[in-house]
């Protein structure tokens, strides 16, 4: 390896041993102020995050491979509309503030816990169980992200970095549970934002990129083999459409996303959870630019490299065209975003395991915080494993985050939001809503191939609030009583 190598590689690995470090702090620290932690203080922080911590907490878990390499991939087929998948996340996030509150007061963990209160067991377990595969396909994406990175510094094998980027994931959120993941996401904030913006703008003015004006005069002149324009610099490139089918996606995915919603119900008040929200919205959509830039100095100033899309720009550019010390601190930025939502996903699978599966069917609702947190690490290590599988067998980070996305909210997404706010819905019409818009978003993704650009949580999300309000009104109109509804906790 060569000295800029060796210096990047240290500075990742001190960061990764400084993220346990955290976990192993904050872990001893609990276990002073209490003589036994409970499972909620395990994997809910003890619902005692303020504004500051939940926002970080939320961009963290959000702003992971699909948001760093993922994006930087992509510019290469959109141009520097690649970040709308950012910037859109931005706008589900202070779209969703609105009624982030309510996770808070619905006295419940997880969104099958939710959805199960309303129309029961059926639509409980179906929930549970989309959920569930859904997070051990979006830790698979961060482990992908993770393992290209330490695969272009070192040299060593993908495969080889899989392994390693697993462990260090596992073993640092089995430590201290949520809480000591919510501490580390502040570190890691910092590094994602302002590391990589800093970063960025000390690799423009390589004389190989030559500062941003001469970037984009190159950016403005790339044409493809054929002769077309590229329009690597077009923020439109991406279309409407697809733009749009993110911000429906975000807007479906965050209410009915385990990660997510655990975060806003460790919130300490649901005021807390709306300024979180909003701060986090904010943050996304100018923090979108930055990976989007560093991946167009690679498909721009890297010879011979806008031939084909490339899995590793973000890395390779940094490589080309960071110092040693400055290529070290942007890649442990995007190691800090990987490993914060490959930790996020681990907790929210096993809250829901513990909660949703472990707890009501097989201890019969009886309730052990010791025999709960044992689950619980054994559960994160399960879905660890299960994610190196998928990392292992696919590539693209942005198709496997959106199929995860469909499959896991296309279908509850009309049925919790109807749980919460609509009084005449009926049992029957939440369980064939999931079922349907689940179905529908399967059939728009592997069927049909996601035409249009459009994400399969638009038709898959239509056809679950028309069955929801067809079934019930049709089943009202004969007699059938509607589902009763959530008690939410008062402020």
């Amino acid at each position: 390896m060569s000295q800029k190598q060796i210096t990047a590689l240290i500075i990742i690995f001190l960061y990764m041993i400084a993220t346990i470090a955290i976990g192993l702090i904050v872990s001893k620290m609990k276990s002073k102020k209490k003589a036994s932690q409970s499972n909620e203080d395990f994997l809910m922080a003890g619902k005692s995050l303020g504004p500051l911590s939940l926002a970080g907490t939320l961009f963290a878990a959000n702003t992971g491979g699909a948001s760093t390499t993922g994006i930087a991939t992509n510019v290469f087929q959109y141009g520097l509309s690649a970040s709308w998948y950012v910037i859109a996340g931005g706008i589900g996030f202070i779209l969703v503030s609105f009624i982030a509150p309510y996770f808070r007061r619905a006295a419940a963990s997880t969104v099958p816990q939710i959805i199960g209160k309303r129309y029961g067991k059926p639509s409980h377990m179906v929930t549970a169980f989309t959920s569930i595969a859904a997070l051990f396909m979006a830790t698979g994406a961060q482990i992908i992200a993770t393992a290209s990175i330490i695969n272009v510094v070192t040299g060593i094998s993908f495969q080889t970095a899989a392994v390693i980027t697993t462990a260090v994931v596992i073993l640092y959120t089995m430590v201290g549970g949520f809480a000591s993941v919510a501490a580390a996401n502040m570190m890691h904030v910092l590094f994602i934002t302002i590391g990589m913006a800093v970063a960025m703008f000390i690799m423009a003015e390589n004389p190989a990129v030559g500062g941003f004006s001469a970037l984009f005069a190159k950016a403005a002149a790339m044409k493809t083999a054929t002769g077309a324009d590229m329009n690597m610099l077009s923020m439109t490139k991406i279309g409407v459409p697809t733009v749009i089918g993110y911000i429906v996606m975000y807007c479906m995915t965050f209410p009915t996303g385990q990660e997510i919603v655990q975060t806003f119900c460790s919130a300490k008040d649901g005021k807390s959870a709306k300024i979180g929200s909003v701060l986090t919205g904010i943050l996304s959509a100018v923090y979108a630019i930055v990976p989007a830039m560093i991946g167009l100095m690679a498909y721009i100033c890297i010879d011979g490299y806008a031939v084909s899309q490339q899995k590793n720009a973000l890395a390779d550019a940094t490589m080309q065209f960071a110092p040693s010390i400055i290529a070290g601190i942007i890649l442990a930025a995007v190691v800090a975003a990987t490993m914060s939502s490959a930790s996020g996903n681990m907790i929210g699978t096993a809250t829901m395991f513990t909660n949703d599966v472990y707890r009501p069917y097989i201890r019969g609702g009886v309730h052990d915080d010791k025999k709960e947190i044992l689950v619980s690490r054994v559960v994160m290590t399960i879905v660890g494993l299960v994610g190196l599988g998928v990392a292992l067998t696919a590539s693209n980070i942005i198709s496997v985050m959106m199929s995860a996305f469909a499959l896991r909210s296309a279908g509850p997404f009309a049925a919790f939001i109807g749980g919460l706010f609509c009084k005449n819905v009926t049992k029957d019409a939440g369980f064939l809503s999931i079922l349907s818009g689940t179905a529908v978003a399967a059939y728009w993704t592997y069927a049909l191939k996601s035409p249009f650009g459009l994400s399969a949580m638009v038709p898959g999300g239509i056809v679950a609030f028309a069955v929801l309000f067809i079934v019930s009104k049709y089943q009202i109109s004969r007699g059938v009583e509607a589902a009763a509804p959530i008690e939410l906790d008062k402020e």
